[in-house]
């Protein structure tokens, strides 16, 4: 599988970039998984539900099935948090992998970057950023992109990945 990410400050645009690629990439007739990195707990269900009830009773992993989709739940219960090499193992082979988050992660990125939260570039200091997709004219030494220019971005990640 390719794996290409999107990272960036907070309210910098990362998810609707994500959201937008994901459709122009799979319109294209490629599939596409995502995986997203929150720096928070994350809950997919919600108290008073039944599987919200089986991980509270204590549940290792819980696993919620519909005819329209199905979803598994792990809790670490203060084990570490999984690396993102672990993640993608777990996941079905797709066409491309796109990340949303983990900065610090090898692989390549697009850094989204929006002007009004005031918030410096990552790409000077982190060679994996090989673009920036931003809502101003910043002065890079990488590929710029502007932030809603999705279909030359997913032709720059498409390139970069060799699909």
């Amino acid at each position: 599988m390719k794996v290409y990410g999107v990272t960036g400050w907070k309210n910098a645009g990362k998810t609707g970039l994500m959201e937008r690629l994901v459709a122009e990439i799979t319109a294209r007739g490629f599939s596409v998984s995502t995986i997203k990195h929150a720096h928070h707990a994350t809950d997919i269900d919600h108290e008073g539900r039944d599987s919200f009830r089986h991980r509270q009773a204590g549940a290792a992993q819980v696993l919620v099935s519909s005819p329209v989709r199905w979803a598994l739940m792990t809790e670490l219960r203060e084990a570490p948090e999984p690396s993102l090499e672990s993640l993608l193992a777990r996941l079905d082979p797709v066409d491309l992998v796109l990340i949303e988050g983990y900065k610090s992660a090898p692989h390549p990125k697009i850094e989204a970057h929006r002007s009004e939260t005031a918030r410096p570039l990552i790409a000077p200091q982190n060679p994996t950023i090989r673009a920036v997709a931003s809502n101003a004219t910043p002065d890079i030494a990488c590929p710029l992109f502007h932030l809603d220019d999705t279909g030359a971005i997913a032709d720059f990640i498409l390139a970069e990945v060799g699909l």
